[in-house]
């Protein structure tokens, strides 16, 4: 089996070029560093071959799509603020980008299409847990682009026959994730202040949930989808819970801060998984105590990383509050 992977050298795809290897197959990995590290796959690096590209723009880089079996396009870039900031940039790597894979994909018949989409497109849903039929309401770039993404996957389906899946990955954590660059995702603000010995920065009062879903399972969801002969479908990939914020600060231990709430942030994130299960078999196996407890075994993966406090974050968010805070 011939995998190509997008974004490997990332945090998703790096755990998930691991999992294809003990597999046996061959994998080919697609980056151009904007996000992902080297570093994340130096231990697997005379296994697999790994181009620097820019996925964006068409290049020699489609060929490599010869004779490939599974194509997984995780990338893309993240992070709210960034987005809102640059939605060009955001629209060129994760619509653009979309877009020429697709037609890679398609020009050389690959066998299976996995798109990693976004829980972020529910933008603040009505229902909890939220259903792959709820709503559609990004709330901004970063949220959108990732959902115009999956649009043209569902089309390249429908139309092309591509035998393509669409994940909406809720709340993925777990080594390897980032650590430097934008205020970003809560664990690895969180497990940067833990290091420094800093209080854990909590939005409001830290009883807002989400469902926080480890990347092992996330790399489970993806293989099977892979597997299955399902296409034109997309599915939740969740942790079949939610969890406060709060309860992330008693599992990791150590003082908090109270920041200000963010407009346009749910105090829920939630998924319905039920399709997930029915139609591809796969379940959650990690619980958030056993996450937390991988995470805290491999801290030091977070040494490096930036160490926010309230006064940066409420720098670095003030187009948050500017533009999101209109709605």
């Amino acid at each position: 089996m011939k995998s190509i992977v997008t974004g490997g050298a990332g945090f998703i795809g790096s755990h998930l070029v691991d999992k294809l290897l003990e597999m046996r197959h061959e994998v080919i990995v697609l980056d151009n560093f904007s996000t992902g590290r080297k570093e994340n796959l130096e231990h697997v690096i005379n296994q697999i071959e790994l181009i620097e590209c820019d996925l964006s723009k068409s290049g020699d880089w489609i060929n490599i799509f010869n004779n490939a079996d599974w194509v997984f396009h995780l990338a893309s870039l993240a992070d709210i603020v960034p987005s809102i900031q640059n939605p060009k940039g955001y629209f060129q790597s994760n619509v653009d980008a979309t877009f020429h894979v697709l037609e890679a994909s398609r020009r050389y018949n690959v066998q299976r299409f996995i798109y990693s989409a976004s829980s972020s497109c529910y933008g603040i849903p009505d229902v909890y847990p939220t259903p792959e039929n709820q709503a559609i309401s990004p709330q901004y770039p970063y949220a959108l682009a990732k959902r115009l993404g999956e649009e043209l996957v569902l089309h390249w389906s429908q139309l092309y026959k591509l035998p393509a899946i669409s994940l909406r990955f809720f709340n993925v954590y777990g080594t390897r994730s980032r650590t430097s660059g934008t205020y970003g995702a809560v664990f690895g603000v969180f497990l940067a202040q833990k290091l420094a010995k800093k209080p854990y920065t909590v939005v409001g009062d830290g009883n807002q949930t989400r469902d926080f879903t480890y990347v092992s399972d996330i790399v489970d969801a993806l293989i099977a989808a892979a597997e299955s002969n399902i296409m034109n479908q997309v599915y939740n990939v969740g942790s079949d819970t939610t969890i406060s914020i709060n309860k992330i600060v008693d599992l990791l231990g150590g003082e908090k801060v109270h920041i200000p709430k963010r407009p346009g942030e749910p105090d829920c994130t939630y998924a319905d998984i039920t399709k997930i299960k029915k139609d591809l078999n796969w379940f959650p196996k990690i619980s958030i105590e056993e996450g937390v407890k991988k995470i805290l075994d491999n801290i030091e993966y977070w040494e490096k990383a930036i160490v926010w406090e309230p006064e940066s974050i409420s720098e670095a968010t003030k187009d948050w509050f500017k533009y999101l805070g209109r709605n």
